[in-house]
């Protein structure tokens, strides 16, 4: 059975533990209808995607 040669200290586990944390979603502003949608997606209000009609909008 494997058991650790020595106590892991608060510390050392935070460090590990550092990177394990969500990071928040980045909004944009668009450009033509002033909205905030998510970089790389469709808005879905106008279902427009890089200046191309790509979903029908939304009334």
């Amino acid at each position: 059975m494997a058991v650790p040669k020595s106590k892991i200290s608060n510390s050392r586990r935070g460090m590990r533990r550092a990177h394990d944390r969500l990071s928040a979603v980045n909004y944009v502003e668009d450009g033509q209808s002033g909205e905030l949608r998510r970089q790389h997606h469709i808005d879905l209000k106008t279902g427009m995607y890089r200046g191309r009609q790509v979903l029908a909008p939304k009334n």
